[in-house]
């Protein structure tokens, strides 16, 4: 806070000398304007300081009591999905005889999974907000493999990965959930039996799916907030928002090419952040 006061006072202050220093030129400078100009000057810091801690105070103090409540949120809402992933776990256990209790049981889980999701992500901006977050050098190609990894747990689609040691200087953490928001896409608007497909070639970065896929006028709402292509399919709807404004912030281009039946190209330029 103190910061952000200090500088709006020196911004002010700077314009004060500014027309000190035309007012005295144009009155060719003497001993009594240079005194009287170091007196407004002294008298322009001090009414600027206290200006700009009055207007910004309140502010910052809305600032300060909405972090903290929203602190809290996050804090209690890790608390039940926890405590569903646990029990959903143990219930396993126990209804290995009882198939439509564990086909509702398998919705429940992907259900809090989805939440999981979703609070993960609002932690990470919500972060991100308040702090800066330092950029990582880190080789894609292990990256990605490491990603697959954990999607195959899923038994759902198969992935062709093509990616060559290719290393990059990005937020790491935003980087995975953007491949993360793509990827689970990918999946979700394609048959099982239908892979996915991965590559890097000219530092083009290309995940590509056969799914449903989306036409012109889908295209054109691809990045509005809660757009869904399939509402059908069940999702938050705001993965592809929060994916280009991650690109946005790392002047990654991203490009959607898709054509209704046959799937959906997503690729990203990564040559400024290559190294």
């Amino acid at each position: 806070m103190k910061k952000q006061i200090w500088t709006a006072t020196l911004l002010y202050l700077c314009s004060i000398i500014f027309l000190g220093v035309v007012f005295t030129i144009l009155l060719k400078n003497s001993l009594d304007l240079f005194v009287l100009f170091s007196s407004i000057l002294v008298l322009s810091l001090a009414v600027g300081y206290t200006l700009n801690s009055y207007i910004l105070s309140e502010k910052f103090k809305v600032d300060e009591n909405l972090l903290h409540l929203t602190k809290e949120i996050l804090h209690e809402l890790n608390i039940p999905l926890s405590t569903i992933k646990a029990n959903t776990m143990l219930l396993k256990r126990t209804l290995k005889e009882n198939e439509k209790g564990l086909k509702r049981l398998e919705r429940i889980d992907d259900s809090s999974k989805r939440l999981h999701r979703l609070y993960s992500e609002l932690v990470y901006s919500i972060k991100k907000e308040i702090h800066t977050i330092e950029k990582e050098s880190f080789d894609l190609k292990l990256l990605i493999a490491e990603r697959v990894t954990v999607l195959k747990l899923l038994e759902r689609n198969s992935f062709v990965v093509s990616i060559p040691p290719y290393r990059i200087s990005v937020d790491k953490i935003g980087f995975e959930k953007m491949l993360d928001n793509v990827l689970t896409n990918a999946m979700k608007y394609s048959e099982k039996h239908e892979p996915i497909f991965i590559t890097l070639k000219e530092n083009i970065l290309t995940i590509e799916d056969r799914g449903i896929g989306m036409d012109e006028m889908e295209l054109v709402k691809i990045y509005d907030r809660y757009y869904q292509s399939d509402s059908h399919i069940y999702g938050d709807g705001i993965g592809l928002s929060l994916v280009k404004a991650y690109c946005d912030d790392e002047k990654i281009k991203i490009r959607i090419n898709s054509h209704k039946g046959e799937g959906t190209t997503v690729s990203f330029n990564l040559t400024y952040v290559n190294i």
